[in-house]
């Protein structure tokens, strides 16, 4: 089974909110997930995240989608600075 991190949209319709989840690749987008890893909030710029359950799926073979790539390099320079 491959498994992705990405987004699972959740929200109401011009009211995006996005769960970051690890799910099997060829469940949809909204569907069903293995585990949720986080939250993004894209109208507060708002990123809540798991690292350490992240740091697992990264460490067990998980590919993030692109923009869950560039959210969380951009959420590691955050820290940094």
């Amino acid at each position: 089974m491959a498994v992705h991190i990405r987004l699972a949209r959740a929200g109401t319709s011009k009211v995006p909110f996005y769960r970051i989840v690890a799910a099997d690749h060829r469940s949809s987008r909204g569907g069903r997930f293995i585990e949720r890893l986080g939250t993004w909030d894209p109208r507060r710029k708002e990123l809540v995240l798991n690292g350490a359950r992240i740091q697992h799926w990264l460490g067990v073979g998980a590919q993030p989608s692109a923009v869950v790539g560039r959210l969380l390099k951009q959420s590691a320079k955050s820290q940094v600075g």
